[in-house]
């Protein structure tokens, strides 16, 4: 441990050195910000609670700060006006993802919508999304069942209930959610352990988690390789677990694909992507990448829902 952490001190005093014997400097004139310090820039100044300490920042320098988390520039904006600017009127100019290390290993390099960088790329995939799996009609056609489902957890309640045993709501509509979001994406439902036998619930809170963690090496990318917080482990194992899935289910629709008449989200992006009609590289990372985005997206957005009412 002492070996790695002299690793770690050397690696940032030669960057340090590096820096000031090239002389790279930002020219550009940058919003008002609290003084740095070598490499670490302003991160000295975060607590347990960055929103609260950005917020205390912000009264002193203004609405809009420069602050550098390690070797990452990042602006803060503090006020109403400033964030319609950039999310309303300058949207194009600051819509761009900057590399993520659980976007890189979860989302097959940043393939997907969620993480993938502003362009033509991004513009052409929100296109396919929208007009092939997320339209009205795509949508409408999945009401009976989600009318299915809904009735069967009705009656599912109403049997426990008549035994006078307590139900756990919130694991009722987890597992509707979770049984929905597989039919519209995979055309079935699937048991926890299908999955993994951490189960789908405790899959997608692991990438969330992964997502919203502070990662080293998403502020110093040469210590990513490092993986001093074992996070980039615990992507490469939850990537995989998803991978595998994904891939079996991708290749029993390939198999399906001429005797089904309904055409879930997999049929539907296997389709394009042997059409070739896509306006942009298309195989079957994109296709995994888009279907990790729906099952996640519409998964975790219930359980957020279900966790804020419980």
């Amino acid at each position: 441990m002492a070996f790695m952490w002299e690793t770690v001190i050397l690696s940032l005093i030669v960057l340090f050195i590096f820096h000031k014997l090239l002389n790279i400097k930002n020219n550009k004139k940058l919003p008002p910000g609290p003084k740095g310090i070598p490499i670490l820039g302003h991160l000295h100044l975060l607590g347990e609670n960055p929103t609260q300490d950005f917020h205390k920042l912000s009264l002193k320098h203004g609405p809009i700060m420069y602050l550098k988390l390690g070797l990452v520039p990042t602006y803060v904006i503090s006020s109403p006006e400033s964030a319609e600017k950039i999310l309303k009127t300058f949207d194009h100019v600051f819509a761009s993802r900057p590399h993520n290390e659980t976007a890189q290993y979860i989302s097959y390099g940043q393939r997907n919508l969620i993480f993938s960088k502003y362009g033509s790329y991004w513009r052409n995939m929100r296109k396919l999304c929208t007009v092939h799996l997320l339209s009205s009609q795509k949508i409408n056609s999945y009401r009976s069942t989600r009318s299915e489902e809904l009735t069967l957890m009705i009656k599912s309640i109403k049997e426990v209930a008549l035994g006078h045993v307590v139900v756990d709501l919130s694991a009722q509509v987890s597992s509707l959610s979770a049984n929905l979001s597989c039919l519209m994406v995979f055309g079935k439902k699937f048991m926890d352990e299908d999955l993994d036998k951490r189960g789908f619930k405790s899959l997608v809170q692991e990438v969330t988690q992964l997502a919203a963690t502070p990662n080293l090496g998403d502020v110093f990318p040469f210590l990513g390789v490092i993986d001093l917080q074992g996070l980039t482990r615990r992507m490469k194992d939850t990537a995989k677990v998803f991978d595998e899935f994904v891939e079996k289910i991708i290749d029993e629709h390939q198999h399906a694909m001429d005797q089904k008449k309904n055409k879930d989200f997999v049929d539907t992006m296997m389709t394009i992507m042997e059409s070739g009609e896509a306006e942009f590289q298309f195989d079957r990372r994109h296709v995994k990448a888009v279907l990790l985005d729906m099952l996640v997206a519409s998964i975790d957005t219930e359980l957020n829902i279900i966790l804020d009412y419980s």
